[in-house]
Parts: structure tokens; sequence; C-alpha cells
């Protein structure tokens, strides 16, 4: 009698179209207002990534549930959102905090890559090491969980991309060159001026 009952319960299985999981790639996440919050782009270790058009939210698996056929979780798309808006805050003020001349930096894979030699007001800054330099844009730093400045590449692309600087050269970040270019221009302006009306 069991067999005949798993045999029925295996046939009715086979023949019952799955519904796809909210983890699948793709797959539509709606939130507790039935509006979409966005799509799957990955799972990994029990987190749904949902990208909602502004950010890519990390969502514990256990959290959605399937309702009417729907997968939704219990919060709006301005909710997730909001949180994700926070949490972004959050993380470049931490970063702006400890991206300062003189920090350490370390790279993406813990190794250390140099120093923070100068940044400038375009939001570029150079990290000099004993090989070279490299120059980066502020979004291309973040803050460990230890506190500690980090380069979002790993120690190999850093140093893959470093460039030797020869003895004596000045080092400036591109908008610090346009700026003293400019104020040269400007002061050789004054002196043909004032040598003109000599």
């Amino acid at each position: 009698m069991k067999f005949a009952k798993l045999a029925v319960l295996a046939t009715a299985m086979a023949v019952t179209p799955i519904a796809a999981n909210a983890q699948d790639v793709g797959a539509t996440v709606y939130g507790n207002d039935d509006a979409p919050i966005g799509t799957v782009e990955s799972n990994a270790d029990g987190v749904v990534t949902v990208n909602t058009g502004k950010h890519m939210a990390p969502l514990p698996a256990n959290l959605l549930a399937e309702r009417e056929g729907n997968w939704t979780v219990n919060a709006t798309k301005a909710q997730i959102d909001g949180m994700m808006d926070a949490q972004v805050a959050e993380a470049n003020a931490k970063r702006d905090a400890a991206l300062v001349e003189g920090a350490a930096v370390m790279s993406a894979d813990g190794m250390p890559a140099g120093t923070i030699y100068t940044i400038d007001d375009a939001d570029t800054a150079i990290v000099k090491s004993d090989a070279g330099i490299i120059t980066l844009t502020r979004d291309a730093f973040a803050v460990d969980a230890n506190g500690n400045l980090m380069a979002l590449y790993s120690a190999a692309q850093l140093t893959a991309n470093t460039v030797e600087v020869p003895e004596g050269a000045e080092i400036l970040t591109p908008a610090q060159a346009a700026a003293k270019e400019a104020e040269m221009a400007a002061s050789e302006s004054e002196g043909a001026a004032a040598g003109a009306s000599m």
C-alpha cells in the first residue's frame, strides 16, 4: 500500500509543472505591495541578489516566500532601496574618512599596496609604493571590516598598472597638473603684461 501511495505521489509530481524558484536568475521578486522589486541576478550561499534598478540588494533566501504564484519579500521596493541607500552612504562616509594623504592602502586580497600620496578635488587619488604610483578614483576604494583602507583591486592588478616614477619627478593627479598649468599660464600672462607696460 505504501508503495502505491509513493507511486501516485511520484506520478503527480512528474506531471505537475515545477514553479521557478525565487533563486532562479531572472525571476521577478515582488514586494508586500504586489509591485515588482526587481529581478534575481544571482544566488549564492543563501543570499539572493536582486537588481532593483538602483541597487544590487542582497536578500536572505529564507525571507522570500511564494504567494499566489509570485515570489515576494515582506518589504517594498522603496524600503529596500532606502536601506541600501543608507548602507552605501555609511560605507562611503567611512571610506572618505579613511581616504587621506599618508593612509596605508591594502589590496582587495589583503596585501599592502602603498600609501595615499595625494588626493584631489576631482576625487582622484595617487597610491605610491616602492614600485611606483597608480592613479585611482575615490570609488576604487572601500574600508574593510577592520577599518583599513582598501583598493578594490587585487595586488596583481595594482602591480600590473603601477607606473615607475623617475627620480625627482613631480607627482600630480591630472586635475592637479591642469591647475598647475593654468596657474603658470596666468603668471606668464601677468608677467608679459607687466613687461609690455614698462
